[in-house]
């Protein structure tokens, strides 16, 4: 580093980062530390980068990690960091204006050099490292000195809370930061709160980055890890205080999506006097300063995705994945999720409980616009999910929304471009619908949306479609894909719920919606005929006769069953998940009929069109029960049009279907339970969570590069 190292190449040369590596102790109040923190180098922001920072710098790391328990230089440049952040607190008259730029590029060092630790050690080793002792000679360490790794941990915090993002001056009372922009003023004629909105941006960033760094250990072990350092210091001591302004900070940070500074800001400039803020310390490179703090820097050209994103805002919402989903201790749930299950709207004044000290108010129109506008990302999703599911207040003021239509349709476009999502942003999208329609004011509320010329719907033109109705499609098509390519129980059982929530308050069904709900059955009907030929054909075969008469399968005994082999017995397996799904459609329908038959005329008509499926299973012993009510309303309708005469247009089919519809003895309908279907989290979700979340962070950290060689937590095709 120092002034001397401008690319990624040259780095393992770097005089500064060979003698930070070597055998010789560096004091915390050496001058090495100006010379090495006063460096221009571009940041690296993708994966090929990275990867080739971390080969770079890999020899400087190993020659660290062999001797830094005997020289300390870790440590020192940990305190170096430290003193920086505590100048940039409260030396308002501190001669050193670098403070910021120094502690910046202190905390990128220190951020690659524990990724690798962290990747190379225990905790314990790791722990070791922070707590040098000078065993000779005067140093500020000594049996006093404070856990470097809690006093870090704690710095990051207030970073992240404390420092204002976009124009200091005007949203915050800190006379330090009012000092500041008063100088800059001084000094600089405009630019002063973009040029302090870029530089607190920079720095924000890396706090954020080097957090999660902290808690990556999760990546290379198998196992969740449910006892940790990183987490003991994070859940109590002098971190503990701040849970709720950190979660309250890194949603602010979601919800306001604020930009990387441009490419070529500039906030120290050259006087043409010559003396300028930079000489003296660092002058040699004072015009390449900011291409630290740049993402991409002077000359070099941002990538697409992180001009289309904010890296803040997407790095934020990662680390809050990450302390949320920390496994509880013994002794204390976790306080992060304690925040994220009670934050409550600005609008609330009711009390915050007593029993939740880490409760917070957040603006909820702000919030859910910005969920609207993300869910293309599985973070995002993640999120919404976690909200919805946990938190009542955020999930009451969603179904109370009158736009909730801007926040199911970005879910409906993720299923219905199943193919090109992963299967766990799939569920959680799904799974988000399924919570939705747990209340029966979304399900009315869905139908009585009107929607306009659904582009992204391509099997159909749908010029004008209630939201309630798209939904459907969108969830049969996702059941008819699952059938035909994944075939995953979870799956069917979540769309097929969602349906069954909403069954009893169709309304006003989409002629296009209706045929589909009748053809996904036709389906079913098709594949259930093609598996009993196919089993009926194993027990033939196993019981050595192809002509015998065979009982109902119905009725098959368990000896018979022993006559099959293993893949014989799939077939069977098989027939019993179809039987699952083919009952639980017939509930569907039946739902409707019996409570909102008069409201779905075009369900009625789909159904009298394709009757003969249903005659199959009038008597067959699984479907009996709920095919009278079908079959009553099936027969009753046929007749009405018998008595109408042949050729009727498809109008007059469906006007005597609505006069039918009023005349239909409602009492002669059984009465069957209501179909509820309430989402609940299986046993340890941790489980599931915890490897799905760090995947997110291993694709999608902004300036994160692991080696997948030494993850140990999930498969790399697992993401």
């Amino acid at each position: 580093m120092g002034a001397n190292s401008s690319s990624i190449s040259e780095l393992p040369e770097n005089e500064y980062l060979q003698k930070l590596s070597g055998s010789e102790p560096i004091s915390e109040n050496d001058p090495f530390w100006n010379q090495l923190l006063s460096f221009s180098f571009t940041t690296p922001t993708n994966s090929a980068d990275l990867k080739l920072l971390e080969e770079a710098t890999i020899s400087v790391c190993k020659s660290l990690v062999e001797k830094n328990p005997r020289t300390g230089n870790l440590g020192s440049l940990i305190k170096v960091f430290l003193s920086r952040t505590k100048e940039l607190k409260i030396s308002a008259e501190c001669q050193n204006h670098l403070f910021i730029w120094q502690a910046h590029n202190a905390l990128f060092i220190i951020c690659c050099l524990l990724k690798v630790f962290i990747s190379r050690m225990s905790e314990e080793e790791l722990q070791l490292h922070f707590t040098y002792e000078e065993k000779a000679g005067p140093s500020s360490y000594g049996a006093e000195c404070e856990d470097l790794i809690e006093e870090l941990l704690y710095c990051l915090i207030q970073l992240i809370v404390e420092i204002p993002l976009l124009y200091p001056c005007q949203h915050t009372d800190s006379n330090w930061w009012k000092w500041l922009c008063s100088w800059y003023r001084g000094r600089y004629s405009g630019g002063v709160t973009s040029a302090l909105g870029d530089i607190t941006y920079s720095i924000s960033l890396e706090a954020v980055t080097t957090l999660i760094v902290f808690l990556s250990c999760q990546l290379f072990h198998k196992e969740i890890v449910r006892e940790s350092i990183i987490h003991r210091y994070l859940m109590h001591g002098r971190c503990l205080p701040y849970t709720s302004r950190l979660v309250k900070t890194l949603l602010y940070n979601f919800i306001r999506q604020e930009r990387s500074p441009p490419p070529g800001t500039h906030v120290f400039q050259q006087q043409t006097d010559g003396g300028g803020l930079l000489y003296g310390i660092a002058s040699g490179v004072a015009t390449g300063l900011w291409t630290v703090f740049t993402l991409g820097g002077v000359g070099s050209k941002a990538s697409a995705q992180l001009e289309q994103c904010s890296p803040l805002a997407s790095q934020s919402l990662l680390l809050l994945l990450v302390l949320a989903n920390l496994t509880d201790t013994p002794d204390t749930p976790n306080p992060y999720r304690q925040a994220i299950i009670s934050f409550k709207n600005t609008q609330d004044n009711t009390a915050f409980s007593s029993s939740n000290p880490h409760a917070f108010q957040i603006n909820f129109n702000s919030l859910y616009t910005a969920l609207c506008d993300q869910q293309k990302s599985d973070q995002a999703t993640l999120l919404l999910y976690m909200l919805l599911h946990q938190n009542s207040n955020v999930r009451t003021y969603v179904l109370a929304r009158t736009d909730i239509e801007n926040l199911v349709l970005p879910i409906l476009e993720i299923l219905y471009h199943v193919e090109e999502r992963n299967s766990h942003h799939v569920y959680m999208a799904l799974i988000i619908l399924l919570i939705l329609t747990e209340d029966d004011g979304f399900n009315r509320s869905i139908h009585e949306v009107i929607l306009k010329n659904i582009t992204w719907y391509a099997e159909r033109v749908l010029t004008e479609i209630s939201l309630g109705s798209l939904l459907i499609l969108v969830v049969i098509r996702t059941i008819q894909y699952n059938m035909t390519r994944t075939r995953d129980k979870y799956l069917h059982t979540n769309c097929l719920a969602a349906l069954a929530n909403m069954s009893a308050q169709f309304r006003s069904l989409h002629q296009y919606a209706a045929q589909r709900i009748i053809s996904l059955f036709s389906l079913l009907s098709k594949k259930h005929n093609k598996v009993l030929e196919q089993a009926t054909q194993s027990l033939r075969g196993s019981l050595g006769s192809n002509d015998s008469p065979l009982p109902d399968y119905h009725f098959w005994e368990m000896s018979d069953c022993l006559h099959f082999s293993e893949t014989k017995l799939i077939h069977a397996q098989d027939l019993n998940v179809i039987e699952e799904v083919i009952r639980m459609m017939l509930e569907i329908i039946n739902s409707c009929l019996t409570n909102s038959l008069h409201h779905n005329p075009n369900l009625v008509y789909a159904l009298l069109y394709k009757r003969d499926l249903f005659e199959q299973f009038r008597t067959h012993p699984s479907f009996q029960d709920i095919m009278q009510n079908i079959d009553l309303v099936i027969s009753f309708f046929s007749s009405r049009l018998e008595q109408a005469g042949a050729e009727l247009s498809v109008e007059r089919v469906l006007e005597i279907i609505k006069q039918g519809a009023v005349a239909l003895p409602k009492d002669r309908l059984r009465k069957f339970p209501e179909l509820k279907f309430k989402y609940v989290e299986e046993e340890q979700p941790e489980e599931f969570f915890i490897p799905y979340v760090w995947s997110l962070v291993y694709n999608s950290a902004v300036a994160l590069y692991w080696n997948p060689r030494d993850i140990q937590l999930f498969t790399m095709d697992s993401g």
